[in-house]
């Protein structure tokens, strides 16, 4: 069980943040071996950073595709409105004596409409390589923030106190008594500990999103995700502050 060790210090490399996912599931397995919910979780956290990784292949060659359909598309619609255009002035043209000064009204409208529609199909189509970019981008950061809240969900089923040397339990309400978690305070540290650094490589997945776009929207959402591990990851320590501070017997 090798400890990884980082190689590039001038970006974010979505291979190191697999080996450092890779090594946390070997110290689960080697640790906490009866958890297969962690382990699990883990396995699926690594599945998403391989996809950003054969992303990262494939992206390049995705977007130059669309960039070469969007321009050949473009070349087309800007083809269309200028034969358009040329047509009705030339119609218009031929009959200019024949027209009265309010009957230009609508091939003037008519022209500014085939103008106004052709540079609205341009803009959409130069920005329709970022615009799949993003929403596939998006699409991966809505996975990782819903992985989040289940790592979280892993961490607030796991209650300390029984393990507390001042938690005394309740008698059950029903007749049937419910059998206790039995976790030692060990265990209960380490588990803690590594739900912990999974909401940390979840932030660190998530900021991969963010080495390939600088589009605004995907690092709101990546900011937002970071902000929300955060947020759980301080709950956790909270539980593992107090499993230190207590003496147990």
């Amino acid at each position: 069980m090798a400890e990884p060790r980082l190689t590039s210090y001038e970006r974010l490399d979505g291979a190191e943040v697999r080996a450092v996912i890779t090594y946390l599931g070997e110290r689960i397995d080697t640790y906490l071996p009866r958890h297969p919910g962690l382990r699990a979780a883990t396995d699926e956290l690594g599945k998403v950073v391989d996809g950003l990784q054969e992303r990262s292949l494939s992206a390049p060659r995705q977007r130059a595709a669309l960039v070469l359909v969007a321009r050949a598309l473009i070349l087309v619609v800007a083809a269309v409105s200028v034969v358009a255009v040329v047509t009705a002035v030339r119609d218009a043209l031929t009959r200019v004596g024949k027209l009265a000064a309010f009957e230009w009204l609508p091939v003037l409208e008519s022209l500014i409409n085939d103008l106004v529609f052709a540079g609205i199909a341009i803009w959409f189509l130069l920005s329709l390589a970022d615009r799949v970019v993003r929403n596939d981008l998006i699409r991966r950061l809505h996975r990782l923030r819903s992985l989040a809240h289940i790592i979280d969900m892993h961490q607030m089923s796991k209650d300390p106190a029984p393990v507390l040397g001042r938690s005394v339990p309740a008698e059950p309400a029903a007749p049937e008594r419910v059998s206790p978690r039995t976790m030692s305070a060990r265990d209960y540290g380490l588990y803690l500990e590594y739900c912990s650094e999974l909401l940390s490589l979840t932030s660190k997945a998530a900021a991969l999103c963010a080495e390939e776009s600088t589009d605004a929207l995907v690092l709101d959402t990546v900011s937002e995700i970071e902000n929300l591990t955060t947020g759980m990851s301080r709950k956790i320590w909270q539980k593992i502050s107090l499993l230190r501070e207590t003496p147990h017997t």
